[in-house]
């Protein structure tokens, strides 16, 4: 079962962060859709979803990828996405330091021109460095990164705080950026 719900939630990843067409959706300006329009897409598709399981990877994703609306029937992901939306996001003041994990073999690039939003709308932030920790470790041997955000708030850079915690903005140049002791060799 559980492997059926990392497959289902890879599949919302793709369909509602990146491609919805792919299985013949749409989604609003705010990246809504319809819950019955995507059970019914997705087997058409080949992936039968039932309710209960849309339910279950929604509620009990470690993430908080996805959201469901205020009147339980449309759905939507929480950030990510490389297709254009709006998530109505208002600037948050952040805290003192945020982080971001990444793979040491990046590490080069970013001192060179910062973190950079490459196909996503932001650059993905934590709060605590246990979780970029675990973003990093996706990619390979991690190195955490401490962000200066409320000076680069000070700055007039702005931040946005998506439902699922993660700290999100544009572009965070290189002189905001210092290494953190995660414990590893870098």
């Amino acid at each position: 079962m559980k492997k059926d719900l990392i497959a289902t939630s890879k599949f919302l990843s793709y369909v509602l962060r990146h491609d919805p067409a792919a299985v013949g959706l749409t989604l609003d300006a705010q990246g809504w859709i319809a819950i019955d329009k995507l059970l019914a897409a997705s087997k058409k598709a080949g992936r039968d979803i039932s309710l209960d399981c849309l339910q279950e990877v929604v509620f009990t994703n470690d993430k908080q990828r996805f959201a469901f609306s205020a009147d339980g029937k449309s759905i939507r992901a929480n950030q990510g996405h490389s297709i254009e939306i709006n998530l109505d996001l208002a600037p948050q003041m952040p805290p003192q330091i945020l982080y971001h994990g990444t793979a040491t073999r990046f590490l080069d690039a970013i001192q060179a021109e910062g973190l950079q939003k490459m196909q996503r709308h932001h650059v993905h932030l934590s709060a605590t460095q246990a979780i970029a920790k675990a973003v990093g470790q996706r990619h390979g041997k991690v190195v955490v990164l401490g962000v200066l955000a409320q000076t680069m708030h000070k700055q007039g850079f702005a931040f946005f705080l998506s439902q699922n915690g993660v700290w999100l903005t544009d572009h965070v140049p290189a002189e905001f950026l210092c290494p953190i002791n995660t414990g590893e060799q870098v």
